[in-house]
Parts: C-alpha cells; sequence; structure tokens
C-alpha cells in the first residue's frame, strides 16, 4: 500500500505529463519545436509529437495502473532524463516558449528536471515497513 503523499505526487504527476502531453500535440506544439536539440535526426515536428504521444501514455499509466507502478515510475523517469537535453538546448539557445520566456525561467528550469525523475521514482515505490513480519 502507497502512502498518501504519494499516491497524491504520483497522480499530480500523472496528470502532468497526460496535460503535457496535450500540449504538445495541440495548442504548445509549435513552441515545443523550437526545444528540439539540432542533433535529433528527423523533423522536430515529428519528435515533439512522439514525445506527446509517450508522456499522455506514461501519464495515464501512472494515474490508471495498480501494477507494476515500479516499472512506470522507472520509465517516466528514464523519460525525464531523455528529454532533459531539450531543457539544456532552450536555455543554451535562448528559445523562448509558453511559460519559459525569460533566461532565468529557462536556467531555473534545467533544476526542475532531476526533481521530477526523483519525484517519478518516490512516488510510484512503496513506503518503506517499520516492522518486519516474522
Amino acid at each position: 500500500m502507497t502512502s498518501a503523499p504519494r499516491t497524491v505526487a504520483r497522480v499530480g504527476l500523472g496528470g502532468l505529463l497526460v496535460f503535457a502531453g496535450i500540449a504538445h500535440l495541440t495548442f504548445g506544439r509549435r513552441g515545443f519545436q523550437a526545444v528540439v536539440p539540432d542533433w535529433v535526426p528527423g523533423d522536430p515536428d515529428t519528435t515533439v509529437v512522439a514525445s506527446g504521444v509517450i508522456e499522455i501514455g506514461l501519464g495515464a499509466a501512472m494515474l490508471l495502473a495498480r501494477r507494476r507502478r515500479r516499472t512506470i515510475g522507472t520509465l517516466v523517469a528514464l523519460f525525464f532524463v531523455a528529454v532533459f537535453p531539450g531543457n539544456v538546448t532552450q536555455w543554451t539557445h535562448h528559445r523562448s516558449t509558453p511559460g519559459l520566456d525569460t533566461e532565468m525561467k529557462r536556467f531555473g528550469r534545467l533544476f526542475l528536471q532531476p526533481v521530477l525523475v526523483w519525484l517519478a521514482l518516490w512516488s510510484t515505490r512503496v513506503g518503506r515497513r517499520t516492522s518486519r513480519s516474522s
């Protein structure tokens, strides 16, 4: 059984992922294209659409899956690591997106990514037992 804070974090993160995925596919699509690093092969729009679909899938799994939560949390954490170069590119190339339209905001966003990785892992783990059964 997971604790209430972990459940709240997991549901919040799942909802955030679904929202971000929808944004990648709709109203934020053009802005997210600017964040795709130049070294990523193919069309930036394809990358944005693919990442949006993945975000929706991972977010839905965080919200709905009762089994394999640890695996889902690990996959979400790996996804956050995989998209981190986009955050770095956005900052180093001075590329604005809605909500990240200043150097300070883009720089600050870099420090959010490790928190998201930790939250994905922490929120999908069962809390430590305080005592062991014999």
